[in-house]
């Protein structure tokens, strides 16, 4: 999928990944490609966070919502937390294009685990 983490710490998660080569068969980036950087992202802020209790994180649930879409560039994937406790969290995903405009919010929670 070619993503990049640009930024990582428990406040936010800042990600690129290209339209190229995740586009649907109409030459539009792809909603699932969308949805599945998104979910990597917002889990992956959501284990930053769990490492600091000890724990691991497993997603429990993600909505979305399609904007608009993109035909070419680099998309911005930047998870911040809305509530990060000791058993749950939940992130804002918010997608971008080159210019900044909105493509996609997303809304995903994490189960915090115990590490096996």
């Amino acid at each position: 999928m070619g993503v990049k983490i640009l930024e990582q710490s428990v406040e936010c998660v800042i990600a690129t990944m290209p339209v190229e080569g995740n586009r649907q068969s109409f030459g539009l980036l792809h909603g699932g490609a969308s949805l599945a950087v998104g979910e990597a992202v917002g889990s992956w802020a959501a284990v930053i966070h769990a490492s600091t209790l000890g724990k691991t994180a497993v997603g429990v649930d993600v909505s979305a919502t399609h904007h608009k879409s993109a035909r070419t560039g680099v998309i911005t994937i930047t998870a911040t937390p809305i509530h990060l406790g000791g058993t749950l969290t939940t992130h804002e995903v918010v997608i971008t294009n080159d210019d900044g405009a909105r493509l996609c919010s997303m809304r995903i929670t994490n189960l915090l685990l115990e590490k096996r």
